[in-house]
């Protein structure tokens, strides 16, 4: 099932999964009331609820075309929102552009950060330019969605507190990052004025077929203003979402609707790539970051109005 939220032409935000290629459920009003509003609600009884949604009637209750709705973020106010590090192609190409070369800590451990869980975006919101941004940049990534509470989870039991997969795209503000980092913290203002993702989130049934390597065989790619920048497939992980989640539980317990980020996927941003490629991002551009099975995450950046 692919789970979504969206705005109704009232201004009314529900949740719910697309019915199909056409049409999305309310999923409150197609189940009376059984199923709740929003989707974090939704995940801290997400085994229950599963069974609840997949065992309504297809009906016309609820049903509601998405030419009349808008979607949103389907995960809007995630409770966390930690992003790894783990494709080595990124890893070593972004350092070796700085002329650093790989630490041998990186292969010991996947390692994240914390970024702004309350600045979230999602299909075709518009992204603020942040002030005194000069290189901003998109990150292609994939995002797991928690769906089960758990501490001290480990790598091979991990698949049991997954509740789906999202595109995610981490924005970096670059000169912001590249200051910040060098003090040895962070990154901070580089990164926290957004990140968005969606357009939906594909529960993990969906995506067992394509398990291959560290993560599944799909073919992610990023477009800015129409033109592929960015070419990298899940599968070419170097650490899994489950040794991810490993590391993220250790000795810290991880709720329903908390987000882990993939990390960019090789080729998956500007920086690694090069300016020679393609300049820093720029209000008025648009860029679309696809990943097969998860959909087209499309964004417009903007400056700030002042």
């Amino acid at each position: 099932m692919k789970f979504v939220t969206f705005e109704k032409q009232d201004g009314t935000i529900r949740a719910g999964w697309l019915l199909d290629d056409k049409h999305a459920v309310d999923m409150y009003e197609a189940s009376d009331g059984s199923l709740p509003k929003n989707l974090i609600d939704f995940l801290d009884s997400s085994d229950q609820n599963l069974k609840i949604a997949s065992s309504l009637p297809v009906s016309k209750k609820g049903v509601y075309p998405l030419s009349e709705i808008q979607l949103k973020a389907p995960l809007t106010n995630p409770k966390s929102f930690r992003d790894f590090y783990a494709f080595e192609q990124h890893v070593k190409t972004a350092r070796e552009n700085r002329g650093l070369k790989m630490i041998p800590e990186w292969y010991q451990m996947p390692v994240f950060y914390f970024s702004n869980h309350l600045a979230i975006k999602g299909p075709r919101e518009e992204i603020v330019m942040p002030p005194d941004c000069d290189w901003l940049d998109y990150e292609l990534e994939v995002a797991c969605i928690i769906g089960k509470e758990g501490r001290n989870i480990s790598a091979v039991e991990a698949d049991e507190y997954i509740f789906g997969y999202c595109v995610l795209n981490d924005w970096s503000a670059r000169n912001l990052q590249r200051k910040e980092m060098k003090v040895g913290l962070g990154p901070a203002k580089g990164k926290d004025f957004s990140t968005s993702i969606g357009p939906w989130i594909i529960t993990k049934d969906e995506v067992e077929p394509f398990r291959a390597g560290k993560g599944f065989d799909l073919t992610m790619r990023a477009h800015v203003n129409g033109v592929k920048l960015s070419e990298g497939n899940l599968k070419d992980l170097y650490f899994s979402f489950g040794e991810m989640i490993e590391r993220a539980s250790a000795g810290v317990t991880l709720y329903p609707g908390e987000i882990i980020g993939s990390g960019t996927v090789g080729t998956g941003c500007i920086l690694e790539l090069g300016t020679d490629v393609h300049r820093w991002l720029a209000p008025g551009d648009k860029v679309e970051l696809e990943v097969n099975l998860l959909g087209v995450l499309e964004n417009i950046i903007i400056e700030e109005k002042r």
